[in-house]
């Protein structure tokens, strides 16, 4: 602070300009002018007084319980009080409340004090001479606490300096996440001869062993005609995975610009080698949270949030805006692939809120506050090489390639209680076609409920799928210790076949629950366990078309999954879990597929 405020506090500067006023009348004006630099400065120490968090102020000296009453000081400063209206304390009864000595307590009072008059001079230019002499040795005897006041002063003045010369950005704001993960997926295995039997009993149907264990097969296919490294005439029944325990890790960088305080520009840099357990088992066992660029680090999100209005809060994004972030999954306990569900079924649903998504725009509209709202938006692909919303080739761009256009309401007719109606119109190129969300899959290109008409030795040669999905979504919290949801997805699709008006449909079925028990253990944990139907695929298309790829999957599979949260401290969470997928890619011959994993998520 500048020092020299101190030397006002000295009085000289003070009782000289009110002495001249006194005596000649002065122009206030002139006064005013003068003391310009200093009011500056005594302002500046008042918004220093006054950092932390504001409480209301009083008027009487009376309050301060640290001062006697019967001395000479609190009765002139209880006078300066009550004739100019200065601030004298707070309702705690202590000056800020961090002084531990009475004089320091009373010296900000009658600093306070100074402050006003200084005030008045400037636009009153009148003072009494008893005041100007009260003033002049209250700042005398109290002139070593006010001393040590500015020191303190200059020394976080000289800090917020260091602080603002190096701030990152004035509205940037940086936060990351990272993820160190063991996991190990077994059990698995392939019964040949059960997975034939099931599709065979289809009558007149022809399907080849190939077409079989292409579609409805779990391990690593090589090709056409092999699987595991094997002819599939010599596949060996019952083949246990061989898989490995396997140590991953994942980073996320979040950059949130603000430029107007309630908006954000939202840019996020990702890389990671947490593997895909797609590659070896099925797509079921997935987990919530795998990535795997080598930890060459990517933009994985560019998208800009705004209020349109009070009430409307609108997105536009470049790339990695996903319908998850304008609709509501209602999911609150699991959604998140860093603190959330452990396999990536179990965090949303897949039917409705895994498609094509990255680029595009959309909005939530609160219609009663805290009550009712409504979402929508319209996504395309990122664009990525010659496909998506960046390609200019025919059947590609923001309007003519692959896309996801919906909306959605989402009601609370309980604080405790959120239930959510979803609508998705989506269609996808047949380059593109994944109805699943990487959910379910066979060994190639992944099972009929993801590629209903595309699908490995089943493939028709359609020009792309249309879906219409519908999806519902509850969460209610019994207690602050309970919480359950749940969701429930449809979609109906169909196959487009150039010249043909008899085009292949279908319909594709999906459920989950879940119940989350909090702060079991410990403040901030959770136990949650999980489970439902992957989705599944169903047609009443005959045996004659088996061939052109349209007919059910075979049986039923589902996943049951349990966690538990346990948070170190605020910012590390550790969460041990395991996984089942009963009956995997739909088919009873296929043995269970098993995930372990120990995940710990930094956050910063």
């Amino acid at each position: 602070m500048n020092r020299l405020f101190w030397q006002t506090v000295k009085v000289t500067p003070l009782v000289f300009a009110a002495s001249l006023l006194a005596a000649n009348n002065a122009n206030a004006q002139s006064v005013s002018a003068e003391k310009e630099g200093v009011n500056q400065t005594l302002e500046q120490i008042n918004n220093y007084q006054r950092l932390g968090d504001d409480l209301p102020q009083v008027t009487n000296v009376n309050q301060l319980r640290d001062v006697s009453p019967t001395d000479w000081a609190y009765e002139a400063l209880r006078s300066l009080v009550d004739r100019y209206g200065c601030i004298a304390g707070f309702p705690n009864q202590t000056y800020r409340g961090s002084q531990p000595l009475t004089r320091y307590e009373f010296a900000a009072g009658l600093n306070s004090c100074l402050n006003q008059i200084e005030r008045l001079i400037a636009s009153q230019g009148s003072l009494s001479q008893q005041d100007i002499d009260t003033i002049n040795r209250l700042a005398q005897e109290f002139e070593a606490e006010l001393a040590t006041i500015g020191g303190r002063v200059d020394e976080l003045e000289s800090r917020t300096a260091v602080l603002e010369d190096n701030q990152f950005s004035t509205t940037t704001v940086l936060n990351g996440e990272a993820i160190f993960s063991i996991s190990d997926a077994f059990g698995g295995g392939v019964d040949l001869e059960s997975i034939t039997a099931d599709a065979l009993d289809i009558d007149d149907s022809d399907v080849t062993d190939a077409q079989i264990i292409t579609n409805f097969g779990i391990g690593d296919l090589d090709g056409d005609g092999d699987v595991d490294g094997d002819d599939i005439d010599e596949f060996e029944d019952e083949t246990e995975l061989d898989d490995e325990t396997v140590f991953g890790s994942r980073v996320r960088l979040n950059f949130d610009t603000s430029f107007f305080g309630d908006d954000r520009l939202r840019t996020r840099l990702e890389g990671g080698n947490i593997t895909d357990y797609g590659d070896v088992t099925t797509d079921s066992a997935r987990l919530g949270f795998d990535t795997n660029n080598d930890f060459n680090i990517d933009v994985t999100d560019l998208w800009y949030r705004f209020s349109a209005t009070d009430r409307v809060t609108a997105y536009v994004g470049a790339f990695g805006l996903d319908l998850d972030d304008i609709f509501n999954v209602t999911n609150p306990s699991l959604e998140s692939s860093g603190t959330g569900a452990l396999s990536r079924f179990s965090r949303r649903n897949p039917v409705v809120f895994r498609g094509n998504e990255g680029a595009g725009a959309g909005a939530q509209v609160e219609v009663i506050p805290d009550r009712l709202g409504i979402n929508f938006g319209y996504l395309t692909d990122n664009g990525e090489g010659d496909t998506g919303a960046s390609s200019p080739d025919e059947g590609e761009g923001l309007f003519n390639g692959s896309f996801s256009a919906g909306g959605q309401v989402v009601f609370n007719p309980l604080e405790r209680l959120e239930v959510s109606a979803t609508y998705v119109r989506n269609y996808q190129t047949a380059d593109e076609i994944n109805q699943s969300g990487s959910t379910v899959g066979g060994l190639l290109d992944g099972g009929f409920a993801t590629s209903p008409f595309g699908n490995g030795a089943f493939a028709v040669d359609v020009e792309g799928v249309t879906s219409n999905k519908i999806g519902a979504g509850v969460s209610f919290d019994l207690n602050d210790r309970i919480q359950i949801a749940g969701f429930g997805g449809y979609a109906d699709v169909e196959g487009l076949v150039a010249g043909d008006d008899n085009n292949p449909d279908g319909e594709i079925w999906t459920w989950g629950a879940n119940v989350s028990f909090f702060d079991l253990g410990k403040e901030g944990s959770q136990l949650s366990i999980a489970g439902g139907m992957l989705p599944k695929f169903i047609t009443d298309r005959g045996a004659e078309e088996v061939a052109a790829g349209a007919f059910d999957d075979l049986d039923t599979s589902y996943l049951v999954e349990a966690l538990y949260k346990f948070p170190l401290n605020d910012n590390i969470l550790i969460t041990p879990g395991a996984y089942a997928v009963f009956n995997p890619n739909h088919v009873d011959g296929n043995d269970t597929v098993y995930v372990g994993v120990v995940r710990t998520t930094f956050q910063f």
